[in-house]
């Protein structure tokens, strides 16, 4: 399944060997990762964290960016190899700033982690009007991706992950009002639409950092009951009950959902971020520590990615919306 540089990869299960239970450590293996450098946002919570503590064992140093370094600070505390750094990602000159912090740092730029994110917030805007949940989640990204694309090509071979989610299925990105200016608010469409774009901008990111050696992946980690991604539901939002069985693997009291513990819900994103079984592939959505299969628009498979979240017209049409949203443009 591996492919020349320059082909697109199929979107098809490629039978990694590894499963929905394994963890980030075991993904990560024996791996040493001395000299390189990544950016973790949203590394300081949740999947984040264990994604960070993952990848500085390795050796990598990581950058965590937060709105709040004190609280990333105690999060991240016995970590090694971690730098903490200003960022808001739904401030465009927060973004710009740490950006060219790190240029003027003079180092290449080997992993792009795009974890931070909201889901299901009640109607909330940016100074620009943006609705926060694509504002967060996808146009943040896309400008600090945009901002550090100089460092991404110096590294010679990078990777960028995006992380996405499961609730993409719920629906693509409406491009005639991604910002919920004429139709009615619907907090869940928003993160649908968010995730969707978060599979479309990967898409399309690496088409064009192909000839660069920059490589892009989106994913879903898994449903996990231990983090903060779910802050802004309530009780009554939340029906499914989490069990726990004697080794702390956290189970549904619904037997059509699975739930992961934050080492298992970490090790698709180590795996998109440094696995040799990746190596001349990008542009794809994986899971459970795989290639995700594709599914059909009317699809009630459990897993999977759907067609609005992996077509290439609506992935060049999302770029071309989010450099006009944004009035950022990458120096490819």
């Amino acid at each position: 399944m591996k492919h020349p540089q320059n082909h697109e990869t199929v979107q098809a299960p490629i039978h990694s060997g590894f499963g929905s239970m394994t963890t980030a450590k075991e993904v990560m293996g024996n791996r040493n990762l001395k000299g390189k450098v990544a950016i973790v946002t949203g590394g300081y919570s949740g999947i984040g964290t264990e994604t960070t503590r993952v990848l500085a064992e390795a050796g990598a140093t990581i950058i965590v960016p937060a709105r709040s370094p004190e609280k990333a600070k105690a999060a991240l505390s016995g970590i090694p190899n971690i730098e903490l750094e200003v960022l808001d990602l739904m401030d465009p000159a927060s973004i710009d700033a740490f950006a060219q912090r790190f240029l003027a740092s003079g180092r290449p730029l080997h992993i792009q982690i795009n974890g931070a994110g909201i889901m299901a917030a009640p109607l909330r805007r940016d100074a620009r009007g943006y609705e926060s949940q694509f504002s967060t989640n996808h146009l943040g990204h896309f400008q600090l991706t945009a901002r550090l694309w100089p460092a991404l090509k110096k590294a010679k071979g990078a990777r960028v992950v995006a992380i996405s989610s499961w609730g993409h299925r719920y629906g693509g990105v409406d491009f005639d009002d991604p910002n919920y200016e004429q139709r009615e608010y619907d907090k869940w469409k928003s993160y649908a639409q968010s995730k969707s774009a978060n599979a479309l901008f990967a898409l399309a990111l690496d088409k064009r950092g192909r000839s660069h050696s920059i490589r892009a992946f989106a994913l879903h980690p898994g449903v996990i009951p231990d983090t903060e991604l779910g802050r802004d539901l309530n009780e009554t939002e939340l029906p499914v009950v989490v069990k726990r069985l004697e080794d702390g693997q956290p189970i549904s009291s619904d037997n059509n959902m699975m739930f992961k513990t934050v080492q298992q819900g970490a090790a698709t994103t180590i795996w998109c971020a440094v696995s040799e079984q990746l190596n001349g592939m990008g542009g794809i959505y994986c899971q459970d520590v795989d290639i995700a299969e594709a599914v059909p628009a009317d699809s009630n498979k459990p897993s999977g990615v759907w067609p609005w979240a992996r077509d290439p017209e609506l992935a060049e049409q999302l770029w071309q919306l989010s450099e006009k949203l944004t009035g950022v443009k990458f120096p490819i």
